[in-house]
């Protein structure tokens, strides 16, 4: 994909962001989704495609064959391990949804962002993430030894 895209001229920040915006989807295919046909379960098939339509606009798509939830964005606590995917999408995109089709299969389709342009009626999201912040030096207290709290038989 990142070949492909530079290779067509597209912005390099476009190209990351899509990069990104197919891992997450991906992901959440072989999560969340069932594989494509008639398969049940193993080495079930998804499909990914990206496109650059004529007035310059990047869309990237991943089918699975569907499941049995629709894809929304969640509300993961600070210290949960997954559940960003979907945020993290609608952050670097200027839409996004779900086409169903009528075999079940499922496509998440994603128009990515082009940050070169500059329209006031699509708000950059970037900013509304946490910032990663340096947590203050602690110095050492003598009076506290953890060498005692380590079990040396087991």
């Amino acid at each position: 994909m990142r070949g492909q895209l530079r290779g067509g001229g597209v912005p390099e920040q476009v190209v990351d962001d899509a990069v990104l915006i197919l891992s997450e989807l991906l992901s959440n295919a072989c999560r969340h989704g069932r594989p494509l046909g008639d398969a049940l379960a193993g080495d079930g098939d998804v499909r990914a495609a990206w496109r650059v339509d004529p007035s310059g606009r990047l869309t990237v798509e991943v089918t699975d064959g569907g499941g049995p939830t629709r894809p929304v964005p969640a509300t993961p606590s600070v210290t949960a391990h997954g559940g960003r995917g979907l945020n993290i999408i609608t952050a670097l995109a200027d839409d996004w949804g779900v086409r169903d089709d009528a075999r079940g299969e499922m496509t998440v389709w994603v128009v990515v962002r082009d940050h070169q342009d500059d329209r006031p009626d699509v708000p950059d999201r970037r900013g509304d993430f946490a910032t990663r912040v340096t947590s203050p030096q602690v110095t050492a207290i003598p009076e506290l030894d953890f060498g005692g709290a380590v079990d040396e038989h087991a």
